[in-house]
């Protein structure tokens, strides 16, 4: 009997001759290995390459944390916690007028753009607009305001009694990074004791100051903002 060859056809119709199945199958099986090697090393590359960026990352993080500090000025500088009772002024600040909203370097504002028209000066119960309030310190008046969070109440009252009847706004300002805080123009401090002596200083100094760019013109027949109460 002669032995049978693998590698001709079969005479099924065209079904592969065992050779035939086993390369196919070899086939299969390198494909899947070329394909499974392939992925592999893009995964390979891709975590090097994120290992990189985050190195980068790291780099760039450190550097910013060490000069930012040291090379920051004005407004845009670290100022770290806020200090209590101590005067802070700004010089050459501009008096021009703007219908615009102000991004002002101080919180509160302490002069700089303003609103052509000016805050009927008295006691709010609501956020005043920045940019009216302003216009009054041109004026030579002082803005009180506070922290309504954190002062209400008998401190509320305790605030109430060091503002002057006229040149003055009181006003709560939500935000605040004190309790209380007293702005005139160019000039500004903060605090937690309306009664400490360095806050009635800075109102003896700046109270109607004749160094506002407009000292004596009117803190009143302008704009009442809502929550007026006198």
């Amino acid at each position: 009997m002669m032995p049978r060859d693998e590698s001709a056809p079969s005479a099924d119709n065209g079904t592969p001759t065992t050779k035939q199945a086993r390369a196919a199958q070899r086939a299969e099986k390198v494909a899947a290995f070329k394909k499974k090697e392939a992925a592999r090393k893009r995964n390979r590359r891709l975590a090097i390459g994120g290992g990189i960026t985050v190195a980068v990352a790291a780099i760039v993080a450190v550097t910013l944390a060490i000069v930012l500090p040291l090379s920051g000025s004005g407004s845009g500088a670290a100022s770290g916690p806020v200090k209590l009772n101590t005067v802070q002024t700004w010089e050459g600040l501009s008096s021009q007028h703007t219908a615009k909203k102000v991004d002002y370097r101080m919180s509160p504002p302490a002069g700089g753009p303003h609103n052509a028209t000016w805050l009927n000066c008295g006691i709010y119960d609501q956020p005043v607009p920045n940019e009216n309030a302003v216009h009054d310190l041109e004026h030579g008046a002082l803005w009180f305001t506070y922290d309504p969070d954190r002062i209400s109440g008998a401190k509320l009252e305790a605030l109430k009694k060091i503002v002057p009847d006229v040149y003055a706004t009181l006003s709560p300002y939500p935000g605040l990074d004190a309790p209380m805080a007293v702005s005139a123009w160019g000039a500004q401090i903060k605090f937690s004791n309306p009664e400490n002596a360095k806050v009635q200083k800075f109102i003896t100094d700046y109270y109607r100051s004749p160094n506002a760019p407009e000292p004596g013109a009117p803190c009143t027949g302008g704009l009442d903002a809502p929550g007026k109460v006198s």
